[in-house]
C-alpha cells in the first residue's frame, strides 16, 4: 500500500482529523488513512476532538476498525490545540461544528472530510446527531456507527488523490 504515495509528490507531511471526542469518525479516519499509507509512510497522521472529554473507545468502533486491520488499542485521546493545528499541513473536520471551533477559538479554516474526498461540503454527522435517543435502539445505533466508520474507510484513499488541491494555506 505504500505505493499509492510513492506516486504522489508533495510537499505535505502532516494531516489531522478533527471531531467531536476523538474517540469514534476521526479515531475512524486517522486509522483508515494509517492503514492505507503503510508503516513506511513518512507522513503523520493524527486525530483529535474538540470536546475530547476522557471516555474508552466503543467496543463496536474499536471491533470495526480491528476486523479493517487498524490497531487502535493504543489511541489516547487527545484535545486539539492551537499547536496541533499549526504543526498541521493538513487539518480535516468530519462536521460543521468542528470548523465553526476551529475557526473561532483558532482562526484557521479547515475542509470537511467529504469536501477533501468527494469535492462536496457534507458533514458526516456523529450519532448522537442523527439519533437524539440512540441509547433506546442500541441495534440501529450500532447499525450507523459501523455504516459511518465503513463510509470512512472507504472514502480514505480520495484523500490522496485530492491533496494537492488542499495545500496549507500560509
Amino acid at each position: 500500500m505504500g505505493t499509492i504515495m510513492s506516486q504522489f509528490h508533495s510537499p505535505m507531511r502532516s494531516i489531522l482529523f478533527v471531531c467531536t471526542g476523538n474517540i469514534f469518525r476521526s479515531l475512524a479516519a486517522e486509522q483508515a488513512l494509517k492503514v492505507l499509507l503503510g508503516p513506511q509512510t513518512s507522513y503523520l497522521v493524527g486525530s483529535a476532538g474538540i470536546d475530547a472529554k476522557p471516555q474508552p473507545v466503543h467496543e463496536w468502533v474499536r471491533a470495526r476498525l480491528s476486523m479493517k486491520g487498524a490497531d487502535p488499542s493504543g489511541h489516547v485521546q487527545r484535545q486539539v490545540t492551537r499547536e496541533m493545528l499549526e504543526a498541521s499541513d493538513l487539518v480535516i473536520a468530519m462536521s460543521r461544528n468542528h470548523q465553526a471551533f476551529i475557526r473561532e477559538r483558532f482562526g484557521r479554516e479547515v475542509p470537511l472530510f467529504n469536501r477533501v474526498c468527494f469535492g462536496c461540503d457534507e458533514p458526516i454527522p456523529d450519532v448522537h446527531e442523527v439519533m437524539p435517543a440512540w441509547e433506546e435502539d442500541l441495534v440501529l445505533a450500532r447499525a450507523y456507527i459501523l455504516s459511518v466508520i465503513d463510509a470512512i474507510w472507504e472514502a480514505t484513499p480520495m484523500i490522496i488523490s485530492r491533496l494537492p488541491s488542499f495545500h496549507r494555506e500560509q
